[in-house]
Order: C-alpha cells, then structure tokens, then sequence
C-alpha cells in the first residue's frame, strides 16, 4: 500500500474510531423503569430505588403534575422513596418555572425521576421544550434512572397516546364504549418525551382492554413497535437497550415492523404481526425481535 492511500486508510480508521466514540458518549447510558400504573408492588419500587443508587445514595426527583392533586401526592411518593432510604424532592413546577435554570439545576446531581400518574398532556405541557425536560434526557444519558407510572409511562415514549379517540365506535358510532374498532386516523397521539424513540407505550393495558387502540397505532405507522404494560407491572429498559419485565402482571408487545400492512385507503389490516406476553423475568430485546420467557 502506498504512503498515499496507507495516510488515507490512517485517517479513515481515526475519523470511523472518533465517531464511534462520540456515539457511544452520547448514547443514553441509563435505565427506563416504566410502570403501567394500579398500585406498585413493594419489590418493584425498592427495585426503582436500587437502580437508582440504593439506600443513602439515590437521590430522586418526583414530577407529580400529571394529577391536579399532584402537589400531595407527590409529596406522598417522595416520602414514600424516603422510608426506602433515598432522598426525594417533590418538584411541582408549570411551564415558565420548568424553563429556569434554578428549577433544571435540581437535577443537576438526580440518580432518578419519578413521573407520577394521571393526565400525560397536563405533564408534557408542564415539561416538554423546557430547560428541565433537557436535564431530565441529560440525566438519563449521564446513566440516571428515569421512571413513571399510568401518565407517567406515557410520556416515555416519542408517540405519546392522550387518551383520546377521533371516531369512537367506528363507523357505525353506535357505542359510547371506547376502543372499539382497529382503525386508521382514530388514536389521538402527540410528541412525548421520547425517552423511548423505538416504540409507542401504553398502560393499564389488560385490566383496561386497551388492545384495540396500541394494535391500530401500531399497523398505521413507524416505529410498528407497541407495548402494553398491565397494572402492578414494570418494562424496564437496561442501559443495553433489552426490555426486561418486572412486576404482578405482563407487558404485551405488539411486533409489526415486518408484517405486511393494508394499503392506506382500505381497512386497516396485517398479516405477520407478531405478539409477545411477557410476564415478571421476561425479556425482549427489541434490535432482533427476540423474546424469551423467565426460565423455570
């Protein structure tokens, strides 16, 4: 080789090595602990609390303004975090004091957030865009646990379902009853956090028989990647990108990215979805689609 084209090779390995360092620098090296809402099982908030540095270590900011009684009950889950032996502070802010520095700056050394339930709009319109959403991200890239509960495992993910449906009932709107139909154009989304960019999170999924909408959203587009995650039960996201489950109940993934999808203008429709129910010890990893249930 000559000194030319060695020189060019040189630079190339260097330019390819820099790269790679600075994606593995700001690749989120932290842990996702989504809970899909009902009451939390002792085991699975103690095991929030370890992950996030355990008794006398963990420091942890609560985010309660999802409920409009947020501001005790959130001050109830921080004292809650407290008995574990973590120190939390509950942060009630609106929007125009969550784009302070002073308020940001409290998360300046958090080795986790809490997201409490209730309305996920009240909380991003609280949050998102703000100097403390961007610290919240920074946290969790710095290697911080980021949880939350009902809402609060809504706002996860960059598809973020309201609640809201634009037909209910279908064609026929017969029904006052929700979810009804799979459906293009009827599952009301808007931006999220997108803590989790792979895929669209719902809650209370079982116990709520929530099939219907998380299926429609994930036929009708990108990232055709959904889970369900029931009450009592946690997806929990590991710096490795493999989605564990933790808790009383299962996650449902709902898998389409290689189905064969109706073409828009007909009903909405697939074959080669693939469907997981995963209960506690499960893991899914979602780069090669592979699940695997706890062993015996």
């Amino acid at each position: 080789m000559g000194m030319t084209k060695l020189s060019h090779f040189v630079l190339a390995c260097a330019a390819l090595l820099a790269t790679t360092a600075l994606s593995a620098q700001s690749a989120p090296r932290g842990t996702l602990f989504i809970v899909g809402g009902g009451p939390q099982p002792p085991a699975l908030v103690q095991e929030f609390v370890d992950l996030a540095g355990g008794k006398g270590k963990a420091k942890i900011i609560v985010f309660a303004m999802a409920s409009v009684s947020g501001l005790t009950s959130g001050e109830e889950k921080a004292n809650d975090l407290r008995k574990l032996g973590a120190s939390a502070l509950n942060v009630w802010v609106n929007s125009a004091q969550a784009n302070t520095d002073s308020i940001a700056h409290l998360l300046d050394d958090a080795t986790g957030v809490w997201f409490g339930g209730g309305d996920q709009e009240l909380l991003t319109k609280a949050l998102l865009g703000t100097k403390t959403e961007q610290a919240i991200h920074d946290r969790y890239t710095a290697g911080a646990v980021i949880a939350g509960t009902s809402a609060g495992a809504a706002v996860m993910s960059a598809v973020m379902i309201t609640g809201d449906e634009r037909h209910p009932g279908g064609e026929r709107r017969d029904t006052s009853t929700a979810y009804m139909t799979i459906a293009r154009d009827n599952i009301v989304t808007v931006k999220g956090f997108g803590l989790l960019s792979n895929a669209v999170v719902d809650q209370h999924f079982l116990r709520r028989k929530r099939a219907n909408r998380l299926i429609s959203l994930v036929l009708e587009a990108a990232p055709h990647l959904g889970v369900g995650i029931d009450e009592s039960t946690a997806l929990i996201v590991e710096p490795s990108g493999l989605w564990r489950i933790a808790g009383a109940s299962v996650a449902t993934i709902y898998d389409a990215r290689h189905a064969s999808i109706t073409p828009v203008g007909s009903t909405l429709g697939a074959s080669g979805m693939v469907v997981h129910v995963l209960p506690a010890g499960s893991t899914f990893d979602p780069t090669s689609g592979v699940a695997k249930l706890p062993r015996r």
